[in-house]
């Protein structure tokens, strides 16, 4: 029996696919969030193929699917895309051209292809922190032209991490509805959970960025990527994008988690 890895962010919608690949024959696993440590769960005992769900947080799943590249370990392991808006899946469909893209309608025969035939010559991806190596901060971070641009706990070379502005940006010290872009630096681990509550509800009315100091857990009171994503999801946030701000500061651009009213 084939193991597929189901990942949809959407626990209600996803039983339709549930249903459709267990009557299809198939064991799958499914987790409604991405978590740490399922990559290397993944590396180490990898599935037989993964069906992304694009219809709910594209970008999600484009960055699984490029890590999952990545890793000698599931690079060949067929990537099935299901559903999502036109525009988005040609954006990956750029990116990952040997991938195989299907409505649910067809997701049984295009599952059945790809795990017959997979690539053999894998395309990978750069990450998106790689993406964006060649653009500006402010670039990165969307700050445009005339922008209200919203510093919370800034360090004192904040000037310095963002770099020349485009004309007429506006940085204020007061986060509200007002500014464009939010950016929230966490400078230790102790207060993330703090910082992240106090911020979550701006996320409906701003770029939420939340940035921290590279470095990771073997500092102390560091920061991860894993551990914020984590404590950001427990709240109901989502992330959506990452990037390297500079040679000091990582971000993640966060908005709040969109609930499905009940059947």
């Amino acid at each position: 029996m084939s193991r597929i890895q189901l990942l949809h962010w959407n626990a209600g919608e996803a039983r339709a696919y549930l249903e459709l690949l267990r009557a299809s024959g198939y064991d799958v696993q499914y987790n409604d969030q991405f978590r740490p440590g399922m990559m290397r769960t993944w590396r180490e005992s990898p599935p037989d193929a993964f069906v992304i769900d694009l219809s709910r947080l594209p970008s999600h799943g484009r960055e699984i699917a490029t890590a999952l590249r990545q890793s000698a370990a599931t690079r060949r392991i067929p990537i099935v895309f299901c559903d999502g808006a036109e525009d988005k899946v040609r954006l990956i469909q750029t990116e990952l051209p040997d991938a195989v893209y299907s409505k649910r309608s067809t997701l049984r025969s295009a599952l059945k292809r790809a795990i017959a035939n997979p690539p053999e010559h894998p395309v990978t991806p750069k990450a998106m922190m790689d993406r964006y190596a060649s653009k500006t901060a402010p670039q990165k971070l969307g700050i445009k032209e005339s922008s209200i641009v919203a510093v919370i706990d800034p360090p004192r070379d904040c000037a310095k991490v963002l770099g020349q502005l485009p004309p007429n940006v506006e940085l204020v010290e007061e986060p509200g509805a007002k500014a464009q872009v939010t950016l929230c630096f966490v400078q230790d681990s102790n207060t993330l959970q703090s910082t992240l509550s106090a911020v979550r509800e701006l996320a409906p009315y701003t770029k939420l960025w939340i940035l921290w100091r590279k470095g990771g857990p073997k500092e102390r009171g560091a920061i991860s990527e894993g551990s914020l994503r984590e404590q950001a999801i427990a709240l109901g946030l989502v992330d959506y994008k990452i990037c390297s701000v500079n040679e000091v500061w990582s971000a993640m651009l966060f908005a709040l988690k969109r609930i499905s009213p009940k059947s």
